[in-house]
């Protein structure tokens, strides 16, 4: 049987030099990560009336016939309004051999800014999931929620991951690896429904700052630009002590923090799952991929938590102090990647606490 795992950089890397991947320009120097790929913007957005799915009898391409508003050239750069959707197609594109899927996800400082991407295929049923084999163009569907923002051709909001076979830990296997690496910082980790538990932490620390809520009606984000925005002019500080807990607001934006440092071991990656019902009515992190070396000690990520881009959903809903608001799972990598998250890679994230996005000086 073939071996299963996440492919590591120097197989992503494989995968252009026979083919399976292709792109329109040559790659960025840091575009390959140690699991994943970062996707960039083409050159034209299409404004669409609504988001859709191609189904199993169409094209992108052809829904997208159907349903453009209009369109906006990307190569000088450009604006994608707050509450709007648009469909992009991609720089990359596959050509996958029948053994190797694909999933997407959002990149972590997309998910900060609230920007909700999804990635798509020809004849695709659902979002984020390319099949094996697949051949042919990706697209991505992009709609700011909170900032407007500013994106130009080649500009990275999503990523892209590919596996053989079925790498995902079971329960028992994620209890072995948390016994053996300590996963989450926890004296008694939580592990069911195939993940293991974060809890939120809103005991504000030594400084009382137990997260941020977005403001509304800012000026313009630049996603390739860092440390240009005031983060007093986006973002309103939160405090207090965890007692009375955090009451989230039905469509508003916040960043919070894990109350457990969490660590990804070299041979493994992990997801968070974006929303868990059994948890509440909100939702909690845009941004699902953890690369190997994460947290690791050696890679300088000892006590990195996890941020949380967390939204209510239809009712107020009170978050306590401690409470669970996601779970990672784990998959096996089929080999170690030769750069790890924070060691090998110039990485914004390693070693955080509780952090907004690049784009945002920091006192």
């Amino acid at each position: 049987m073939a071996k299963a795992g996440i492919l590591p950089d120097k197989d992503i890397a494989a995968l252009f030099d026979n083919g399976a991947l292709a792109s329109a320009r040559p790659l960025d120097d840091d575009q390959i990560q140690p699991a994943s790929l970062d996707l960039r913007l083409g050159t034209v957005a299409y404004r669409v009336r609504a988001s859709f799915l191609p189904g199993p009898n169409h094209r992108v391409s052809e829904k997208l016939e159907k349903l453009k508003l209009h369109e906006i050239a990307l190569v000088e750069g450009a604006v994608l309004e707050t509450g709007c959707v648009y469909i992009v197609p991609l720089l990359e594109g596959l050509d996958l051999p029948d053994g190797i899927s694909a999933s997407a996800n959002p990149k972590s400082s997309t998910g900060r800014l609230d920007i909700f991407t999804r990635v798509m295929t020809d004849h695709g049923q659902e979002f984020d999931k390319i099949p094996a084999g697949y051949s042919g163009p990706l697209y991505m569907e992009v709609s700011p929620r909170t900032f407007p923002i500013v994106v130009r051709t080649g500009s990275r909001l999503s990523q892209i991951r590919f596996r053989t076979g079925k790498a995902l830990l079971d329960e028992s296997a994620l209890a072995d690896l948390h016994a053996r690496e300590t996963l989450v910082a926890s004296e008694d980790p939580n592990i069911t429904g195939g993940g293991i538990a974060l809890s939120v932490d809103l005991s504000g620390g030594g400084n009382g700052l137990i997260g941020y809520r977005a403001k509304h009606h800012t000026a313009l984000i630049d996603v390739d630009k860092r440390d240009q925005h005031d983060i007093a002019d986006f973002w309103e500080p939160l405090t207090g002590d965890g007692a009375d807990g955090l009451i989230l607001d039905p469509d508003e934006f916040y960043i919070l923090v894990s109350q457990e440092a969490v660590h990804v071991p070299p041979h493994h990656a992990a997801e968070m799952t974006p929303f868990d019902p059994l948890v509440g009515e909100f939702r909690v992190h845009y941004a699902g991929f953890f690369d190997p070396g994460f947290g690791h000690s050696s890679a300088g990520g000892t006590g990195s938590r996890a941020v949380l881009e967390v939204r209510s959903h239809e009712v107020p809903f009170i978050l306590e102090h401690g409470q669970i608001v996601g779970r990672l799972v784990y998959e096996r990598m089929l080999s170690r990647p030769d750069a790890l998250y924070g060691a090998d890679l110039k990485s914004n994230y390693q070693g955080q606490t509780l952090k907004l996005s690049k784009h945002f000086r920091m006192a």
